[in-house]
Formats: C-alpha cells, sequence, structure tokens
C-alpha cells in the first residue's frame, strides 16, 4: 500500500532567500552635505570680506599710534631718612602728546601717571582727567604735565638699593622709571570709537636741582616714551 505524504500548504522547502534591505536615505544625507557646504562656504566668504575690510581700512586711513615725549624734568628734593623710613621727593614732568595721523583724531579722557626708584612705586598723579579732557586733531602738538611731591613710608635699607641710592646722591641724578595709562578715543570726523586703553613707559635721568652751592650735575635730555596699546 502506497503511502500518501500529506501535502504542506504551499511550504517552500528550497534555498534560503536572503532578506530585502530597505533602501537608504540617500535623499536626506545628501541634503545635509548640501547644507553644510553652503555654511561652509558662507563662512568663508564673511572671513574674507572681514580681512579685506580691515585692509582697505587700513590702507585709507593708515592709522598709528601717538608719541609721547618727557621735554622737560624738574626735582627739586629726593631724600630718604632711615630713621622713619621716609622718602620725601618733589619733582615736576612736562610731557607732549603728538599726534602723526593724517585722517585720525584722539581724545584724551585721562591719564595716571606712576614714578619709581629702585622698583619702589612711591608717586602717583593725575596727568590729565575727565575735566580736562581734549580732542587731539591731525599733525598736531599737546602739552601735559604731572605733579608729584610729599613722602612715602618705604623701606630702602637693603644693601643693593642703598648702595645706589647713595651713588646717585652723590652723582646726584637719579633714575626714574614713569609708567602712564591713557584712556583715549579713536574719532574720524563726527565719529567716536568706544574707550580704548594705552600705556607709556618712560625711563628717565633726572638731576638734583642746584641748591646754590653745588652746581648742577647735568641737564635733563628730553626723553622719547615707548607707546602700546
Amino acid at each position: 500500500m502506497t503511502d500518501k505524504q500529506p501535502q504542506l500548504n504551499g511550504a517552500y522547502y528550497g534555498p534560503a532567500i536572503p532578506p530585502v534591505e530597505a533602501p537608504r536615505p540617500r535623499r536626506q544625507r545628501n541634503c545635509c552635505c548640501c547644507l553644510f557646504g553652503f555654511c561652509w562656504k558662507l563662512l568663508l566668504a564673511v572671513i574674507i570680506l572681514l580681512v579685506l575690510g580691515f585692509l582697505v581700512f587700513w590702507a585709507v586711513l593708515q592709522p598709528r599710534a601717538f608719541r609721547f615725549q618727557v621735554t622737560d624734568a624738574t626735582l627739586t628734593q629726593f631724600n630718604y631718612t632711615s630713621n622713619d623710613h621716609t622718602l620725601r621727593y618733589n619733582l615736576v614732568l612736562n610731557f607732549t602728546a603728538r599726534n602723526p595721523n593724517k585722517k585720525i583724531d584722539f581724545y584724551y579722557e585721562s591719564v595716571e601717571s606712576h614714578v619709581s626708584y629702585g622698583g619702589v612705586r612711591f608717586a602717583s598723579a593725575e596727568v590729565l582727567t575727565l575735566h580736562d579732557s581734549f580732542r587731539q586733531r591731525t599733525k598736531s602738538t599737546d602739552r601735559m604735565s604731572g605733579v608729584f611731591t610729599g613722602h612715602y613710608k618705604t623701606v630702602l635699607d637693603h644693601d643693593q638699593v642703598k648702595k645706589r641710592l647713595e651713588e646717585d646722591e652723590r652723582k646726584r641724578v637719579f633714575p626714574f622709571d614713569v609708567k602712564l595709562q591713557f584712556k583715549i578715543k579713536f574719532m574720524i570726523g563726527d565719529f567716536n570709537s568706544s574707550s580704548t586703553k594705552a600705556k607709556a613707559n618712560c625711563y628717565l635721568e633726572i638731576p638734583l636741582s642746584s641748591d646754590g652751592k653745588t652746581p648742577m650735575a647735568t641737564e635733563f635730555a628730553s626723553t622719547n616714551c615707548h607707546v602700546h596699546f
């Protein structure tokens, strides 16, 4: 008797058919790449325009820092007493500021100055305040002055400083470091920039004025200061 195989309701027993992969979202990926490329090109174009604008601005205006100079200095007192560790001083400095630019004015809002001897800052003064602020025109020179007088408690008895002080008293010429801090604006016509800061460093050798008995050792030489923003 022949056995009958049951029907398997259309079941397939052949080789396995691999699953069909879903299509990748190529369109979305291409859109992201295009957007990134556009942003990168836009950023590069902005940078190039800014650089070109700065070069044009520099070529047309040719901005330069102001020139600062100590034209005269008078020192009538500078002595130190070790008993009470007090330094007494009387110093007057005259400055000139020159604007070398052809198209840019400077507006000086305030100027502060500090004087040091042997690394010790002993005096400060306001050379220019907001009350005295002024506009400096192109190719012009203006004068300022600072008065430093009083006494300062400090210790100058260290061997190195004491030796230097004795030598300077013998020569009657004292070296000072003068640092000035400026608060200024740049002006082109009616346009004012925001306030910016500048500094000037001056190294001075100032003779002690004669007291009528001892002749002055030397005369003060006009000294240029280093200006930087």
